[in-house]
């Protein structure tokens, strides 16, 4: 059996990589932490700042070593998310770990030079599959930067150098979340005012519900990214059925196309395939293999009668 499957046979993703950025207060965290079974690494020193109600097992990380050694630890095992808060401080932590390992990747103002951004790069990305391969789901908060690109200002997450770039790649959502009005929302399309990535058709735009009222009292659970990835999870296997239901056809078409012996039964063929359902292209596949099939017996297509005959 070779290693290369078609559409229709390739494993649906189980997992999902995702980044939420806004402006601070916003509530990033919170929503970042709905996630299913979150563990939360806390790099920003800002668990305290989440309601009670809502915050979960926690790593107040001191150092890079403490992130690393709870990586190797085997104490993430129990948990499906992790959730890592900020994604740039994450990244500051790492620029001070690398140059301590190695002062020749730092500059004398204790920022990284250039080598120590390529460092950090390779360390970024290797952290990435280290948690890919643990089979968790990784959600990254970040905040908000605007930039300028010529008389446009767009909002961009805060996450330093290039390693934005390296990471965005990496994900499967990124979600902006704002305050419109006193009804918070998340939007993964991205637009000329702010980045997005929205891989499975999301709405683009989804309001938060509100989870505790002024008097403390629950209005929801908060359950924001489990329900969204449990959507996305849903498409991925919709997609795959669909897939499949393609190829059928075109399986299909193909028992047909083998069939044709001669103009008789090229007539009879192109009866039955006007009948069988319609999926993406499959009506213009059947079309080009009847065509082709008709110049191989050399018949052609009578326009009065609608029908194929042997060519003079």
């Amino acid at each position: 059996m070779g290693l290369i499957r078609k559409p229709s046979e390739l494993q649906v993703q189980t997992t999902i990589k995702a980044l939420l950025y806004g402006q601070p207060g916003i509530g990033k965290t919170t929503d970042a932490l709905s996630a299913p079974n979150p563990v939360l690494l806390d790099f920003d020193n800002g668990v305290h700042r989440v309601n009670v109600l809502h915050q979960t097992d926690t790593l107040q990380v001191a150092s890079y070593n403490d992130f690393l050694a709870v990586l190797q630890s085997g104490e993430l095992a129990p948990y499906k998310t992790i959730v890592i808060d900020t994604a740039g401080k994450m990244l500051d932590y790492m620029g001070a770990w690398l140059i301590q390992n190695d002062p020749k990747l730092g500059q004398r103002d204790g920022s990284l030079s250039l080598k120590g951004y390529g460092a950090r790069k390779t360390e970024f990305i290797r952290v990435l599959k280290t948690i890919s391969i643990m089979g968790k789901h990784l959600v990254f908060v970040a905040h908000e930067r605007e930039e300028k690109e010529g008389d446009q200002k767009i909002i961009r997450p805060e996450i330093g150098g290039s390693s934005a770039g390296d990471l965005i790649k990496e994900l499967d959502l990124v979600g902006y979340v704002q305050a419109i009005g006193k009804q918070r929302t998340i939007s993964f399309d991205p637009c000329e005012k702010f980045y997005g990535k929205n891989t499975c058709n999301l709405p683009g735009i989804i309001n938060i519900p509100r989870l505790i009222d002024e008097n403390g009292a629950i209005l929801a659970q908060n359950e924001l990214l489990s329900t969204i990835f449990h959507t996305y999870q849903a498409n991925l296997e919709k997609r795959k059925e669909e897939v499949k239901k393609y190829n059928d056809l075109l399986a299909l078409i193909d028992q047909n196309i083998a069939g044709i012996t001669d103009c008789v039964s090229l007539n009879d063929a192109t009866k039955r395939l006007q009948e069988f359902d319609v999926i993406w292209d499959s009506k213009i596949q059947a079309s080009k293999k009847l065509v082709a099939k008709a110049a191989e017996l050399k018949c052609r297509f009578n326009k009065e009668t609608k029908e194929y005959e042997p060519a003079a």
